[in-house]
């Protein structure tokens, strides 16, 4: 079934949801600090005291899932428990704490004719966020999107559709209870691709689009919508062993960022090892992995370190790869020009990490490489919009227009001018 043959009432169906959402995006935009607040201490109330539905809604996606079709990564992602529902609610708690981020006034200047010149941030509107697999994305858009003023439009996949829906009912339940439209969050009730085909044309209605998930479904995303699409391609994340690395927080740090949880886009998805550390530091270090189940591919270079029965033959096209599983690309470098090297030719522009105690090439490494976060003696995993003081976050953006890196509240807003005047006229 294409776009130009759905069904008329699927069709009617979604041009109501999407003119209400438009339409309540006019009052969310008007709505004081104070109420909103309100609002998102009651939604996280309300989850915390939902938790049974919401687990079993979830156990009933996981029921649905066949696993000769999803990794044990995919399962992951989707699983709920109570520590996950805490982790929303911190989420959503951490929102409330942080700033407004709308009607902010910047004064740019005066101009020899005494009008100020000021820029306001605004809402940016409708935001539709595409997503796979993580119910966090529900609760975490959510919240972010009313605080910033914007109505969202919730498009989950069918693997996680129950969950979905049961977060959006509980949501909108705070919602109406707080005297908001309810249409300031709703779900598509349609999971097939020819609907999201639908709304990827409806740019009159929709302002922004954040797909979340795979490539192949950011890559169809782009491909299909008139609407702008923050792009999130994939996250192949780096680490590089510097020779003047300290020895334990290298280890930990590689340890952390593959194997913490792997099923993440800031995982690390290649280790860059300068070959001047120790020979046994590096033969430790595999051998870690591999006892935690991590298959390592690699060129011939590491069979100076371990057996070569005892990693797969990489090959250079897998160093693009994004695993989001216990696989793990290693590349030994004869010194940091190499490593930068490495990472501009097949880095995604999401995380990089360099552990070393020489500032010379900590700051080399940091100005040379543009990816969305680059870290020093610290692990990936903390490219994250909770860990980075956001409170949570819509998405990393690996695109530097309009927003790079994790998105938070700041990031969805725009900004107009608001230009005072005293009887100027030209």
């Amino acid at each position: 079934m294409s776009v130009d043959t759905l069904n008329q009432d699927v069709k009617s169906q979604i041009d109501n949801l999407l003119m209400d959402t438009k339409k309540s995006s006019l009052d969310i935009a008007k709505t004081n600090t104070e109420t909103k607040n309100l609002l998102l201490i009651d939604i996280a109330k309300n989850i915390n005291e939902s938790r049974t539905p919401i687990l079993l809604n979830n156990e009933k996606d996981l029921n649905l899932l066949d696993p000769k079709n999803f990794s044990p990564a995919f399962y992951d992602r989707l699983k709920l428990n109570d520590e996950r529902i805490d982790q929303m609610i911190q989420n959503i708690n951490e929102v409330i704490d942080l700033d407004d981020p709308v009607r902010k006034n910047r004064f740019l200047y005066e101009r020899p004719n005494g009008l100020k010149v000021f820029k306001q941030s605004i809402p940016l509107g409708v935001i539709c966020i595409i997503y796979e697999s993580r119910p966090n994305v529900t609760s975490d858009a959510a919240s972010l999107c009313l605080k910033s003023g914007n109505s969202v439009l919730l498009r989950g996949g069918s693997e996680c559709f129950n969950t979905n829906k049961i977060l959006v009912d509980i949501i909108q339940k705070s919602l109406i209870k707080n005297n908001i439209n309810k249409d300031c969050v709703n779900l598509v009730p349609y999971t097939d691709r020819e609907v999201m085909k639908y709304i990827l044309r409806k740019d009159d209605d929709v302002d922004l689009v954040i797909p979340r998930g795979g490539e192949g479904l950011i890559r169809f995303v782009s491909e299909n919508s008139s609407i702008p699409v923050i792009k999130h391609y994939k996250g192949v994340c780096h680490v590089y062993l510097d020779s003047e690395a300290d020895l334990k927080i290298a280890h930990d740090i590689a340890i952390n960022s593959k194997i913490q949880r792997p099923g993440v886009c800031n995982a690390m998805e290649t280790l860059i090892i300068n070959k001047n550390l120790p020979k046994d530091f590096i033969s430790n270090l595999m051998h870690e992995f591999i006892n935690n189940k991590v298959l390592i591919y690699a060129e011939d270079e590491l069979s100076n370190y371990i057996t070569n029965d005892l990693f797969t033959k990489l090959r250079p096209k897998d160093y693009h790869n994004e695993y989001l599983d216990m696989k793990l690309n290693i590349k030994i470098v004869s010194d940091i020009k190499q490593a930068i090297n490495h990472i501009e030719e097949y880095g995604s522009l999401h995380t990089e990490s360099i552990v070393t105690s020489n500032e010379r090439n900590k700051e080399i490494f940091i100005q040379s490489l543009n990816s969305s976060a680059i870290f020093h003696n610290a692990s990936t995993r903390f490219n994250d919009g909770n860990e980075l003081g956001l409170g949570a976050e819509i998405g990393i953006s690996t695109t530097k227009l309009h927003a790079f890196g994790p998105m938070g509240l700041n990031e969805l807003t725009s900004e107009k001018f608001v230009v005072y005047g005293s009887g100027q006229i030209k």
